[in-house]
């Protein structure tokens, strides 16, 4: 926790200011909100040149320099009322600091999920009492460790709104792994082909000139073989939100591997994160996706967003037989259009329609929310994403469809 210094009119250049940020930095890091060293340093400079005189300066100082995506302003807004001594918010956290199989049956609504990770981050370390000359086996041994297969398979299974911070951060080393096959698809397109099924005469024409027309060389062509686009429509919304940021690595991922993937996002309105998807960090690329975006986490408006997506974006990017992923849970609040309209026509406009939903995770699933039933007979394939298994199964889905379709 924070340190004092032993007089009370100590300069402020002299003290534990230094060490007291280095250690509330090193608290937000095991919370799961990645920070470089220079923003630390950053953070020293400001307080020094802004100084100590009201705890809202230094709040909204650090919230300026620490947080880069709107997903961690709660884990923000707890770590610092803990770490700088609010009473409340400290009982809080220590009642939390229980066994996992509690913290796994914790509250469901966002603050309680933010400070089940807060909890774990202020969690005392254990520490095991080792000989001096086992200590350098120990240390090797650590060195060279890696996730291993029983945890691995472990991990793979777990669903990632019950996953620890450090879970999550080797989970997201298995969505980097993860590699969506593309589905190929014959155009109308012809290029040319060494397979003698279709002449192409404008070619062979071309060539006989070059000789005079004395040696008529003929020329084939054959119809394009490509991949097929893929269209990605991601829910942000507040119920979705443990779920929207490992899914947002995976799409990420995705478009960093191959081209021709259109990324959206949507809660109360629709944006194109195309652009900051291809960024190559991804870190980068979230916090760009995090300044576009200002309702992160808010409601749900489904039948709006598809509506929008119809109306200005489906003819520039479902016009060569896209397949389409609908990363949603269906819970509708306030549809300002006819939801089941609006998926009829997203389905006729694309080749495949599929369908991630979360709530699959629980097998005593059943369609009655409204939103559900009037989407679900509209999707080709209705599909969990809830862990990386599930994604897994996705992936293996679109491999037994990777033949050219004619």
């Amino acid at each position: 926790m924070v340190q004092q210094s032993s007089h009370p009119n100590t300069p402020r250049d002299k003290g534990y200011l230094a060490e007291n940020i280095l250690h509330f930095a090193r608290t937000l890091r095991k919370a799961g909100i990645a920070l470089p060293p220079t923003r630390v340093l950053e953070a020293i400079e400001a307080i020094r040149f802004s100084g100590l005189t009201r705890r809202d300066d230094i709040y909204d100082t650090f919230r300026c320099l620490f947080i880069t995506s709107r997903d961690q302003q709660e884990i923000f807004n707890q770590c610092f009322h803990i770490f700088w001594r609010n009473p409340e918010f400290l009982e809080r956290a220590m009642s939390l600091l229980l066994p996992t199989t509690f913290l796994e049956n914790a509250p469901q609504d966002e603050k309680d999920k933010a400070l089940k990770r807060v909890s774990q981050a202020f969690a005392p370390e254990q520490k095991n009492q080792l000989p001096k000359e086992k200590e350098e086996e120990k240390l090797e041994v650590e060195f060279d460790a890696r996730l291993t297969s029983s945890d691995e398979k472990v991990l793979r299974h777990k669903d990632f709104e019950q996953m620890s911070a450090a879970e999550q951060q080797k989970a997201l080393e298995l969505i980097k792994r993860l590699q969506l096959p593309a589905e190929l698809i014959t155009t109308r397109r012809f290029s040319p082909s060494l397979r003698k099924q279709r002449i192409d005469t404008r070619k062979t024409m071309q060539a006989s000139m070059k000789r005079g027309a004395d040696i008529i060389e003929l020329k084939y062509k054959a119809k394009k073989v490509q991949r097929a686009p893929l269209v990605i429509l991601c829910d942000i919304s507040g119920s979705m939100s443990e779920y929207s940021r490992m899914l947002l690595h995976f799409i990420h991922s995705l478009s960093s591997a191959r081209d021709r993937i259109h990324s959206f996002t949507f809660g109360t309105e629709l944006h194109n994160i195309t652009r900051q998807m291809k960024y190559k960090d991804v870190d980068e690329a979230l916090a760009a996706v995090g300044q576009q975006i200002d309702e992160w986490s808010g409601g749900t408006r489904i039948s709006s967003a598809i509506h929008d997506f119809n109306q200005h974006w489906s003819r520039r990017v479902l016009g060569q037989r896209a397949n389409v992923l609908l990363i949603t849970d269906g819970l509708e609040r306030d549809g300002a259009y006819d939801l089941a309209l609006e998926m009829d026509r997203l389905h006729k406009s694309c080749r495949k329609l599929i369908w991630l939903n979360p709530l699959l995770r629980y097998d005593a699933f059943q369609a009655k929310a409204r939103g559900i039933k009037l989407m679900l007979p509209h999707v080709d394939e209705f599909r969990s994403a809830h862990n990386i298994n599930s994604l897994e199964g996705l992936i293996e889905s679109l491999q037994n469809t990777r033949r050219p379709a004619q």
